[in-house]
């Protein structure tokens, strides 16, 4: 039930606390989610999709219910309406030293969260754009959108754009659009991962000097993706030729 949050936001000060990473409890926490492959982010350093919208992340808090021997400790996830949506089992440690204790028992209470096998799934929005291929005599793409303007007209925004058809200058065979699929780009070391719905990893981009063009390898290719004119595009050779395929990617 975790699989649908990109982020886990982690307190700087957990609300048992009075002081910033008590006995490194925050710091602590964040290295386990981090090495168990979650996206482990700290409350004062957000991307900008999760200060954008809040419910892509869940909130880590921690539950004490300790006894005079024993530190017993619950990791809990709180959505974005302030709702716990999972509890781990609890953990405990009977250590006399206060950063062992805490730390004990917050890692014996994440094995349980270790067995969720946690991936991140993004959510499959439907397309806002309808997108039609059209093919000529010429045998030549021609793409074009069924709202030809688009308009913003409120007190803070004022803009104007026409998506009248615009002829393709490349030809069917070395340029392909699949409106059906949508990629989802997840940072990686040095670059993205992009992911299809399955979720299967597609491409793997490799950032460059130069903005939005990245070294790109597929299953089958090697080559780069880069953006033009808002769209971006895989670029590769096939047979000895130069082909274009259209991606549609989601950061």
């Amino acid at each position: 039930q975790l699989n649908k949050y990109k982020y886990m936001v982690v307190p700087k000060n957990f609300k048992i606390f009075t002081e910033d990473n008590k006995y490194q409890t925050s710091t602590y926490v964040k290295y386990l989610f981090v090495q168990n492959g979650f996206n482990a982010v700290y409350d004062d350093a957000l991307p900008s999709d999760l200060k954008n919208n809040a419910c892509l992340a869940l909130k880590v808090e921690l539950e004490e219910n300790s006894s005079f021997i024993t530190t017993k400790i619950n990791i809990l996830f709180e959505d974005c309406n302030g709702q716990i949506v999972y509890s781990s089992e609890k953990g405990f440690s009977k250590s006399k030293d206060y950063k062992k204790a805490y730390s004990g028992a917050i890692k014996t209470a994440f094995e349980s969260i270790k067995r969720l096998n946690y991936r991140y799934i993004p959510k499959i929005e439907p397309a806002t754009d309808s997108v039609e291929n059209v093919v000529n005599s010429n045998d030549e793409v021609v793409s074009k959108k069924t709202d030809i303007v688009k308009q913003d007209a409120t007190v803070d925004n004022q803009s104007f754009k026409s998506n009248e058809p615009i002829k393709s200058n490349f030809k069917k065979n070395t340029l392909e659009i699949n409106n059906k699929e949508i990629l989802y780009a997840q940072e990686i070391e040095n670059g993205f991962q992009l992911v299809d719905n399955t979720p299967k990893v597609r491409y793997k981009l490799v950032k460059t000097s130069v903005t939005d063009v990245f070294l790109a390898t597929s299953d089958n290719f090697s080559g780069i993706v880069l953006k033009k004119e808002g769209d971006w595009f895989f670029e590769f050779t096939e047979n000895g030729e130069k082909t274009l395929k259209k991606l549609f990617i989601k950061f």
